[in-house]
């Protein structure tokens, strides 16, 4: 699994937060805020992504609506489990990672073992 590039980012981040779903003209829209970008553009894009499987989208009219699949949080979780899994060594990987946590980081993941203590499955 590889990370996104930075327009399927910006893509992605908006839909996650809109928590609904959305058409490539309400994103077109939401864009452009912050850059001139074609409709064309942001429809490709949105299209791979749904191919990637990271988008569902069901026909409105004419038009499609677009959703993610998983949240953020979950899809960066799967990030991390592919990195650890092509790391080589996973227990030095997870050592290094580990040394290089930040103490609010350390905090959460302290928290997130006490929610899901090691051993456990999902």
């Amino acid at each position: 699994m590889r990370g996104l590039g930075d327009l399927e980012s910006a893509i992605m981040d908006r839909l996650w937060s809109y928590r609904r779903p959305a058409s490539v003209r309400d994103v077109l829209e939401d864009l452009r805020r912050d850059r001139e970008i074609a409709y064309t553009t942001v429809m490709t894009v949105m299209d791979k992504l749904h191919t990637k499987g990271l988008l569902r989208r069901r026909q409105v009219g004419r038009a499609y609506v677009y959703e993610t699949v998983a949240s953020k949080e979950a899809y960066t979780a799967e990030l991390m489990r592919a990195a650890l899994s092509s790391g080589g060594n996973q227990a030095a990987t997870l050592v290094h990672f580990l040394e290089r946590l930040t103490p609010e980081e350390s905090q959460a993941l302290e928290a997130a073992l006490r929610v899901y203590p090691p051993g456990g499955h999902a």
